[in-house]
């Protein structure tokens, strides 16, 4: 069969992760008792809480719900959330550095379109998201990797010796997806003096801010009055309410940047979601109590892996929070061989270390995995572990 011209950037942008390991389910029958635990993807399993449905349902008898909306979002989203931010982080923002997006990945697609392109570098730690490697390669800028060092921490003195003509943004995911590593304020504060250095954009995704251990702002980026003139800084409430269905995301930024965001935003989608943005709007307004005591159970799941792994016998850990557990396996098997026997072997699904980053001499990539354990109750951890106990590949 043939077809059309193919685009070279596209054609050599790896395929899905999370959709390539689900097709490793298929032909495996799962025992009865030992049923399929699926720890692979970063995304809440459970609905939204009844009172959001409650609203969400409300949302829908509302005509301007489904007609286009402003291209930037809802403005009394937006506004809500310049007032929320300001009060957590001690600064000054406005409604007008806020846009809301089709989710978190396409806050990413528009704010890196409006600063880089063909031929142009930009500088990701690894472990990376995968997904922002995906976009950078679709769009045919270089990824440039640093490597993160002990704690899972990327080093900002080795990312100013990557730094050239090309390179133009830095990227921080904290916490961290796929680690889980949480960058400490000083780390933050360090790579935004090296952004006003090279005039560079500084892009902090905080897409799991909510479920980090410490209580209040994790940085203090937007205290200073100049924040515009380098940071952008997104987020997601897929995760926080729930609404991973709805693709809800947010980007802050410099009215100026927003600018040419909205050009992006207008040729992909036109506008978000309505209902998903009124209920984004609802949680920020109501739901702070239902947040706290998902943070609480998540930050028990952590201290349940972090205990567990502990005693794993020749498994390391080697960062975990919000959503996860990044681990070191001890086996002369390359981790994405050991994901696909995990399958069939434990019924467990989880992802390899060569999904987050290159291949190299070093062998890492080969030698990690990515636990979603936030997906797990405290039963379903403790037979994970279980199951990786037994586990002889």
């Amino acid at each position: 069969m043939t077809q059309g011209p193919i685009s070279q950037t596209i054609a050599k942008t790896f395929a899905p992760p999370v959709m390539e390991a689900r097709r490793w389910l298929n032909g495996v029958d799962f025992p009865p008792e030992r049923p399929l635990l699926n720890l692979s993807q970063a995304a809440p399993v459970d609905p939204p809480p009844a009172a959001l449905r409650d609203a969400m349902i409300a949302a829908v008898k509302e005509d301007d719900s489904h007609i286009y909306g402003p291209v930037l979002g809802l403005p009394t989203l937006r506004a809500e959330i310049a007032e929320q931010w300001s009060a957590l982080y001690g600064g000054e923002i406005t409604a007008q550095q806020v846009a809301i997006t089709s989710g978190c990945n396409q806050a990413f697609c528009a704010v890196i379109s409006t600063i880089a392109s063909a031929g142009d570098a930009v500088i990701l730690p690894t472990p990376w998201y995968f997904n922002h490697k995906m976009w950078l390669d679709t769009a045919g800028i270089e990824a440039r990797a640093l490597p993160c060092g002990e704690g899972m921490l990327p080093d900002p003195e080795t990312a100013r010796a990557l730094i050239d003509d090309k390179v133009k943004a830095i990227v921080l995911v904290t916490p961290n997806n796929p680690t889980g590593a949480e960058y400490p304020r000083g780390l933050i504060e360090a790579f935004m003096e090296i952004a006003k250095e090279h005039g560079l954009a500084l892009i902090v995704d905080e897409t799991y801010r909510d479920f980090h251990s410490q209580s209040g702002a994790p940085h203090d980026l937007f205290a200073s009055h100049e924040w515009p003139d380098n940071l952008i800084h997104l987020y997601s409430f897929s995760k926080v309410f729930r609404l991973t269905g709805h693709r809800v995301g947010a980007v802050i930024g410099s009215t100026d940047r927003l600018a040419e965001v909205e050009k992006f935003l207008d040729s992909v989608a036109i506008c978000p979601n309505q209902i998903g943005q009124k209920a984004a709007l609802f949680g920020l307004q109501n739901l702070s109590q239902w947040v706290a005591e998902q943070r609480a159970e998540i930050l028990n799941r952590r201290a349940i892996c972090e205990a567990g792994f502990a005693d794993l016998e020749g498994w390391k850990l080697l960062g975990s929070g919000a959503y996860f557990a990044y681990v070191e396996h001890p086996f002369d098997i390359p981790s994405d061989e050991i994901a696909k026997l995990l399958v069939q072997q434990q019924s467990l699904l989880i992802l390899p270390g060569t999904m987050f980053q290159p291949i190299g001499p070093d062998g890492k990539a080969e030698k990690q995995l990515r636990i979603a354990f936030a997906n797990a109750d405290k039963d379903g951890l403790k037979e994970m572990f279980k199951r990786l106990k037994a586990f002889r590949p």
